[in-house]
């Protein structure tokens, strides 16, 4: 079966179009270059790393029904690299036949993370105890009566990333300075660890999962500062955490990657976070530690193509590259030779000309057979390059 599809897509008219052309788009397309797959990319950018990349490029707007729509008409499967998409347009192309993975049901269940806690709930999947809110004003109200009690974690039900729409409330002071929009409070847990797991599956329902991998995050702008894999947790711990996350996967019905954020709690429990339908920061590892990376494995699942090894070869660390802070405008990368002079250390550079602080501008992988000598060279890493403005 797998010979005959195969043909159909590698050096044909077969067209594979990605809504979004940010770094996980460009990061998709070293592999469909890789497979001669000629792909389509839309995003409202004219700058968007893609664009250098794939076989034709669109600029609309990513939330607009019609150009979602009308981009979707002109490619043979469809698939996204962020979750801010219009879902009425993705709807409307699976009902006409279009292949739409991951499908837009899945991504309904996502988008809005109020929808996703319930789905939790729904489907006994362990989560932190939560409450949904319109407004601001019912967060203030709840917090005055003593229903809501602090400190909570405040998030933005639609729109947040990199740590945006995320905070912690400890004082209600805060909630003057939040966004009114509709919100969730999640209660704070108690963890040691965050961790992820990247599930993958093919519309044959194929699965499989890559290691756990362990979370570092950076204080002042809640976003991954270190991935770890393989995590530094117990075998139990990790058997446990893979078991949830193919239940997540379950459940949503998920075509693609789905990654599955978690907290590993002080008596060792695991309650799933939030998740991603799409390549995500915490496989970026895999590209150089992995037999078969996120890339590749997204482009073979949503092609119902035989799915890749998830094992890793050697340890791998991933760094995230940030804008530094106090520096704005034309990006500029310092040190970066001295980090390419370092044994097992591949950077990645993501194409965006304007930096800012704490924009997402490239990774850095750091492979070793020693997990731990793989973190040290990280932190020496991280210590030396900086991305600032010219």
């Amino acid at each position: 079966m797998y010979l005959c599809v195969m043909a159909n897509y590698f050096s044909s008219n077969f067209t594979l179009g990605i809504l979004g052309g940010g770094q996980l788009g460009k990061m998709m397309l070293y592999e469909t270059r890789k497979f001669d797959i000629t792909t389509h990319v839309l995003d409202p950018s004219l700058e968007a790393p893609c664009r250098i990349a794939c076989n034709a490029f669109t600029q609309g707007d990513l939330m607009d029904y019609d150009t979602v729509y009308t981009f979707g008409k002109k490619v043979d499967i469809l698939t996204f690299e962020i979750e801010g998409v219009n879902i009425e347009a993705l709807e409307a192309l699976e009902k006409e036949g279009k292949k739409v993975y991951p499908s837009a049901k899945t991504l309904r269940n996502i988008q809005d993370k109020g929808v996703q806690k319930k789905f939790y709930t729904t489907h006994k999947i362990p989560t932190a105890p939560f409450s949904v809110f319109e407004t601001i004003a019912k967060v203030k109200k709840a917090v005055a009566s003593g229903e809501l009690k602090l400190p909570f974690v405040w998030k933005s039900c639609k729109g947040g990333y990199d740590g945006k729409g995320v905070q912690v409330i400890k004082n209600s002071h805060i909630l003057d300075l939040l966004p009114d929009c509709p919100c969730i409070a999640e209660e704070l847990v108690a963890f040691k660890n965050e961790l992820a797991v990247i599930v993958v599956r093919n519309p044959s329902a194929q699965v499989k999962t890559y290691p756990v991998v362990e979370m570092e995050f950076h204080p002042q702008a809640n976003q991954v500062e270190y991935v770890i894999c393989p995590a530094r947790i117990d075998d139990k711990v990790a058997a446990k955490a893979r078991s949830i996350a193919i239940e997540v996967s379950k459940a949503f019905e998920h075509v693609g990657l789905l990654a599955v954020e978690m907290f590993q709690t002080n008596d060792d429990q695991i309650i799933v976070n939030e998740v991603a339908p799409r390549p995500h920061n915490s496989g970026h590892y895999s590209i150089e530690a992995s037999y078969t990376n996120q890339f590749e494995q997204h482009i073979r699942a949503i092609l119902d193509l035989p799915l890749g090894n998830t094992a890793s070869k050697l340890g791998g660390i991933m760094v995230n590259l940030v804008g530094e802070q106090n520096h704005t405008g034309d990006v500029a990368y310092q040190n970066i030779e001295e980090i390419m002079a370092m044994d097992g250390v591949t950077p990645h550079i993501y194409g965006k000309k304007q930096t800012r602080p704490f924009r997402k501008m490239g990774h850095v992988t750091i492979v070793n057979e020693n997990i731990d000598t793989a973190r040290e060279i990280a932190q020496k890493v991280k210590q030396r390059i900086k991305v600032i403005s010219k």
